[in-house]
């Protein structure tokens, strides 16, 4: 297998990923969603792990041109080759034109993307809007004679490519495995063999989707839009390639092919899989009928859900997990991420009232130095979370008077744990988003009458203001020097 296939067998440890990177440059694309339904829980996998790496490479320096696009045309409904398009089959059901049904759901997914805190791509390209760069390359790929025409359609041609290059070296399979695990099914006569692939596909007198080829009225096979977006904005060759690994199989098998057929060579030198999201032990999608879309999650209106959980919650959720791992869904795993959450939010909220003392009992070093650790060692978001919860239990220590810190280690710390929290791993703290505007300053009225209160020794008016707040979710703490902090339950 090619060394640089596969990041984690051959480079745990990410920084060597980066030391060969042009810091002023590096090109990383990422297959985007199918835009004809509104996104899921699986949706967000890919999205928050490509997020991560985006910005802990900003962060570290590098220019970064990330590259997600939209597929909006070729991908079918019984598979990559043979049925109807996904988006023309929506547009038929609704009465809408397809571009309708793929403009109103990329909206939507943008939306949910925003909430979970995925920045956006420096490009979004649409598969619907470079259909003279796949011509062109369904072309370069017939002049190396790679792909045959058959009935108006292009097929790429598996035995041949595979005489000179290995068709499945991403995934580790042979043509052997890959032909047991071909099926039959209609329209294959089209083919010289079952897994051959589409490049384009002449359309059929009900598709709706068409664009004039020199082949046919047609449009082009699905894993055709990723190798021409991908090279057009990021050269003939680029960096990273990611995606989930659900699309290693034959979506980047066959991208690789049609580089090397086209090109002679593979485009990405690096691809990197996130893992799945399960439920019940299946993987979460559309196909399965076993999803949950972000909006259900969010408010709570499915009937696997027993609540709503906040998107910082279920970005939580994806993080406190390593991005090769698989992630099982339950109402246990997200109230336990909105537990962690609300903890490492809270842990913010006491650093930012933390005082200075005159010299530190505490390595602020040492959480730098982890988080680090933990990002190099192929971007281990959980490793992350844990020194930050080590760090926790620390700031809370020096708001009780146990430990100290001085004001350089302060700043510091506040640096490291902004960095971290809100920079690299993306959250946003809720808790200030969702406070009430007119809460804050009556809560600071109602706690210097109890301050006044306790300067009398009023002690009766003091717990009564107190246990009142507890009544209704506001917790009152009473600091050592005299101050007092309150937070909503």
């Amino acid at each position: 297998m090619d060394t640089k296939l596969l990041l984690y067998n051959t480079l745990t440890r990410t920084k060597e990923l980066f030391k060969p990177l042009n810091p002023e440059h590096v090109g990383m694309y990422v297959c985007g969603p199918t835009v004809y339904g509104d996104p899921h829980l699986g949706h967000t996998r890919p999205a928050i792990t490509f997020d991560l790496l985006f910005r802990y490479l900003k962060a570290l320096g590098y220019k970064v041109r990330y590259v997600r696009n939209i597929t909006d045309v070729g991908h079918l409904e019984h598979d990559a080759d043979e049925g109807e398009d996904k988006i023309s089959k929506k547009a038929r059901l609704e009465q809408l034109e397809p571009m309708e049904v793929a403009q109103y759901y990329t909206n939507r997914y943008h939306t949910f993307m925003d909430k979970l805190g995925v920045l956006p791509p420096s490009i979004e390209p649409h598969a619907s809007g470079h259909i003279i760069e796949q011509i062109e390359l369904v072309e370069r790929i017939l002049g190396a004679g790679y792909a045959y025409e058959s009935n108006g359609s292009i097929y790429f041609d598996v035995t041949k490519y595979n005489e000179k290059f290995h068709y499945g070296k991403l995934s580790g399979r042979n043509l052997d495995d890959v032909l047991v695990g071909t099926r039959e099914i209609d329209g294959q006569s089209d083919k010289h063999n079952s897994y051959d692939f589409a490049l384009w596909k002449k359309a059929q007198p009900e598709h709706i989707m068409r664009w004039p080829s020199p082949w046919s009225d047609g449009f082009p096979g699905w894993h055709l839009e990723c190798t021409a977006m991908s090279t057009k904005y990021l050269g003939e060759q680029f960096d990273i390639h990611g995606g989930g690994m659900d699309l290693m199989f034959p979506h980047h098998e066959c991208e690789i092919a049609q580089s090397c057929a086209a090109l002679g060579h593979d485009s990405a030198r690096y691809w990197i899989h996130n893992n799945m999201i399960t439920i019940g032990g299946q993987k979460m999608g559309k196909s399965l009928g076993n999803f949950i879309t972000l909006e259900q999650l969010f408010t709570g209106n499915h009937d696997k859900l027993e609540q709503a959980y906040s998107p910082m919650t279920v970005r939580f959720f994806i993080l406190q997990a390593h991005y090769r791992s698989t992630l099982d869904f339950s109402n246990e795993a997200l109230k336990a991420a909105e537990k962690g959450y609300d903890r490492l939010m809270k842990g913010v909220d006491t650093l930012a009232k933390l005082k200075a003392s005159e010299s530190s009992t505490v390595d602020v070093a040492d959480l730098r130095r982890r988080c680090e650790e933990a990002m190099n060692d192929d971007l281990s978001s959980p490793m992350v979370i844990s020194a930050l919860f080590d760090w926790v239990r620390i700031i809370n220590s020096i708001a009780d008077g146990k430990e100290s810190i001085s004001a350089a280690d302060l700043e510091e710390l506040k640096r490291v744990v902004n960095l971290y929290v809100f920079d690299i791993l993306g959250l946003r703290n809720e808790r200030e988003e969702g406070a009430d505007d007119k809460l804050a300053p009556l809560m600071e009225m109602v706690l210097e009458i109890r301050r006044t209160a306790k300067a009398n020794k009023d002690w009766a008016t003091s717990d009564l203001i107190r246990n009142r707040l507890a009544e209704i979710g506001i917790r009152v703490k009473d600091n050592k020097d005299g101050s007092m902090d309150w937070e909503q339950a």
